[in-house]
């Protein structure tokens, strides 16, 4: 038992280590690569860029052009979908998302944003940053929380559609933000803005690994590991009877599904009880009926 509460402890400093590194590291993609280009995000953020246009250039409130109150307007507009979160997504999802929507508003406001840009090619500038922002959102993800925004409705879409991504829903918002770029801005800053947000999206179900699939066959001579798994993994097993063809000894095939999140969980349990059995991975299996998704 002791164990086991140390293993979790672990798991949720790493979680923690995960959400808030890869918030740091989106902030710093987005203040000082996406930015300083007059780049445009899609979903949520693109929306408090708009916004923050608005205020400056059609409002033409005093702000300071250093400043950026993206993060500010990002936090407002974050709050009603944070009921969404709770609902579907629990409790503890809903805090760790409004810490993070915060920290997230606070870096934004906080990092300073260049006066000369640090990449002043375009096409290398949007696909540079969308790596490094794609890379600090699939970061938070994994630590199972959210920086909010369509984050909050892509990991609902998911939970419900288990072949759902959040990359996914991020390219679909971006049809609504960037078809008002359009109106708004050069044709060029909006492809540049476009190659940005799609580069983002893969790099996010990249390292969103949560959202892979596993298949795992496990070749055994020991009993009992079905019953781990499903006691400390909470999946389900289905066990066939085998031979080994060679020792003409009984053996025992186990198949689970999981995530690529938990095959580190999974080994960890199988090499306890059996250090000699046989594990086959095969990853990205597409799913259909009672598979429960895990954010």
């Amino acid at each position: 038992m002791g164990k086991l509460i140390t293993t979790k402890r672990k798991e949720g400093l790493a979680q923690l280590l995960y959400s808030v590194g890869g918030n740091l590291i989106y902030c710093l993609g987005f203040n000082l690569l996406i930015v300083p280009m007059g780049f445009y995000s899609g979903g949520f953020m693109g929306v408090s860029q708009l916004a923050g246009l608005f205020l400056t250039q059609g409002l033409h409130l005093p702000i300071p052009p250093e400043a950026n109150i993206t993060g500010i307007i990002y936090f407002a507009i974050n709050v009603p979908l944070l009921y969404l979160g709770y609902r579907m997504l629990g409790k503890e999802f809903a805090v760790k998302t409004l810490i993070m929507t915060g920290m997230m508003s606070a870096f934004l406001v906080v990092i300073p944003i260049p006066k000369v840009p640090y990449v002043e090619d375009y096409l290398t500038a949007c696909i540079i940053g969308g790596i490094v922002c794609g890379l600090g959102s699939g970061l938070v993800l994994r630590g199972r929380s959210s920086a909010g925004g369509q984050d909050i409705i892509g990991l609902c879409c998911a939970k419900k559609f288990p072949n759902f991504s959040v990359g996914k829903v991020t390219i679909i918002m971006n049809i609504f933000v960037y078809g008002v770029c359009m109106f708004l801005f050069d044709i060029q800053i909006v492809i540049y803005s476009l190659i940005y947000a799609t580069v983002l999206s893969v790099a996010v179900d990249r390292v969103h690994i949560q959202n892979i699939n596993m298949s795992v066959m496990i070749f055994t001579k020991k009993v009992g590991i079905s019953k781990a798994i499903m006691e400390q993994t909470g999946r389900g097993v289905t066990n066939w009877d085998g031979e080994g063809a060679y020792t003409n000894r009984t053996s025992y095939i186990l198949f689970v599904l999981i995530s690529k999140y938990e095959v580190a969980q999974l080994k960890r349990i199988v090499r306890n009880l059996d250090p000699n059995a046989f594990m086959i991975f095969t990853e990205g299996c597409s799913v259909e009926g009672n598979f429960e998704k895990r954010l």
